[in-house]
């Protein structure tokens, strides 16, 4: 009698753990007084979503829609598009492995960019001879805006274009809507409520495309994947709610204070976050100094595929906070200079 052998096979090539190496790390120190290294406004009011949260809580008692339709319906009306081209999603990441797991085709990456979209088609090798692009459009970690014309170019030469539009709302740059991409039929559009509302603990996202593919991406839901609270929350944020609008004369002004230093270069960002490059030290050696000495939190940024270990990203944030920042940083270096 022989025993059983089983044999599995490596998923380790396919996986990384992605909740390492991101931004917004606050938990990982005890004294974090300015947040810059989230490119969510820090400063949201949010107490008329929580009064409202208060009178609902009786839902977590049921299960949730399988699907959260009724976000979805209210999505395609404000939106003016079928409500077959739109899926909410617990995230916009959760959008990403999604997408990643419905079209299992040849794909190019900007870079640098996020990471997690080469991350989830790593995990759902090619099985199609068909070729996609994803974007992130403005792009995290540079703030720049991809031009209508570049990215129809793009879905000339792709069969699939896959645009991160989670920071939509936070640039002046016409970006492309969900009715343009509805209409050219081979684009996926990613959006995220988290960002646009200053909600991340909530988690909800949502996709919009030509129900051609919006059908494929259902197929993958898992059931009940959308929380209850998160659905209550959505439906009051699109009805009562104002996506954020960050001052971008503000971000502007830290950008030109950042080069004044003489330390920091500064790359030209769309957005109210910015990637930087410190000159003559490591991002993770000013990292630490800030959130240790200062009580500042940055995004160390080296892990992006393309940059260094002296790059990391800032957002905006208050007048005062961003003062504050440029003077620790000037501090930081002078005294590594005159060391």
């Amino acid at each position: 009698m022989y025993a059983n052998t089983w044999i599995f096979p490596d998923f380790t090539k396919y996986c990384k753990p992605m909740i390492d190496g991101h931004g917004d790390d606050i938990y990982r120190y005890g004294n974090i007084r300015m947040n810059f290294s989230s490119n969510i406004c820090q400063h949201t009011n949010l107490a008329a979503l929580k009064a409202y949260l208060a009178t609902r809580l009786d839902v977590i008692a049921n299960y949730p829609e399988p699907e959260a339709w009724s976000l979805e319906r209210l999505l395609a009306r404000q939106l003016d598009i079928p409500e077959e081209c739109v899926v909410v999603t617990s995230g916009a990441t959760e959008a990403i492995y999604l997408v990643a797991q419905a079209f299992r085709y040849h794909y190019r990456f900007l870079s640098p960019s996020f990471s997690e979209y080469e991350d989830a088609c790593a995990m759902y090798p090619p099985q199609s001879q068909h070729s996609g692009l994803w974007l992130c459009n403005p792009n995290n970690p540079t703030g720049d805006v991809y031009s209508q014309e570049q990215i129809l170019q793009w879905t000339k030469e792709h069969q699939l274009v896959v645009i991160d539009q989670s920071y939509e709302d936070y640039t002046d740059a016409p970006v492309l809507t969900s009715r343009e991409a509805v209409a050219w039929g081979n684009v996926i559009q990613l959006h995220s409520l988290t960002k646009s509302y200053g909600i991340p603990g909530l988690r909800i996202g949502y996709v919009t495309a030509h129900s051609r593919l919006t059908a494929a991406i259902r197929r993958c839901l898992r059931p009940w994947a959308v929380n209850a609270l998160a659905v209550e929350a959505g439906k009051f944020l699109l009805n009562e709610g104002t996506p954020l609008r960050p001052d971008l004369v503000e971000a502007h002004r830290l950008a030109l204070m950042l080069e004044q230093t003489g330390f920091v270069r500064v790359t030209p960002s769309h957005t109210n976050f910015m990637l930087c490059e410190i000159l003559s030290c490591s991002a993770a050696e000013l990292k630490d100094y800030l959130a240790r000495q200062h009580g500042m939190l940055i995004r160390d940024a080296s892990n992006f595929k393309g940059l260094t270990a002296r790059h990391f990203r800032v957002a905006a944030q208050s007048p005062e906070e961003n003062d504050a920042l440029v003077t620790a940083i000037r501090e930081f270096m002078e005294e590594k200079r005159d060391a």
